[in-house]
């Protein structure tokens, strides 16, 4: 089974990310609006339960993570993906190397930069047009994120939550 691990901002950030996302998201109706920690990995039944054990425990040697948001960037030209830059914290690059170790070591296929995506799939010329008129948004989002999910894909691509893990051992 394939299996993912993000952060889910909060409702009001959720929500004007799909204010956009419904229009230009293909993957809209499949997962809510996210930060990936992790990108999908491959695992079975009994594999999981070692990687939950594992999560548990950096969950537990994290604190809660603030993120600030305070612009719209774009992959262009590797691909036409826009999104909600999310300022890169020590804390969420710790966060995001730490479920990169034991079982589920390996390096990821890209740099870690956070963000949560709001169009992708577009065409390069709506790309360009989207991106111009969403980098003119002002933008100023600040929050605290006390937990992490572990997701795996449904049969119809869709993502579910497998489990969650509160950070910092406050959070008991």
């Amino acid at each position: 089974m394939k299996y993912g691990i993000a952060l889910f901002p909060s409702k009001k950030l959720q929500d004007l990310a799909n204010s956009y996302r419904k229009r230009y998201d293909t993957h809209y109706a499949l997962v809510p609006p996210h930060l990936t920690l992790k990108t999908p990995f491959e695992a079975e039944d009994n594999e999981i339960e070692v990687v939950a054990k594992e999560l548990r425990e950096i969950a537990e040697a994290t604190k809660p993570l603030h993120i600030s948001i305070k612009k719209v960037s774009s992959f262009s030209p590797v691909n036409n993906v826009i999104y909600f830059k999310v300022e890169p914290t020590d804390e969420l690059k710790s966060l995001h190397e730490k479920l990169h170790t034991g079982s589920l070591a390996g390096q990821p296929e890209y740099a870690f930069v956070p963000h949560i995506t709001i169009g992708q799939n577009l065409s390069d010329d709506e790309h360009s047009d989207v991106l111009g008129s969403l980098k003119m948004l002002d933008i100023h989002h600040e929050e605290v994120i006390d937990r992490f999910h572990l997701l795996y894909q449904l049969e119809n691509g869709s993502w579910t939550v497998h489990e969650t893990f509160l950070l910092g051992k406050e959070n008991e």
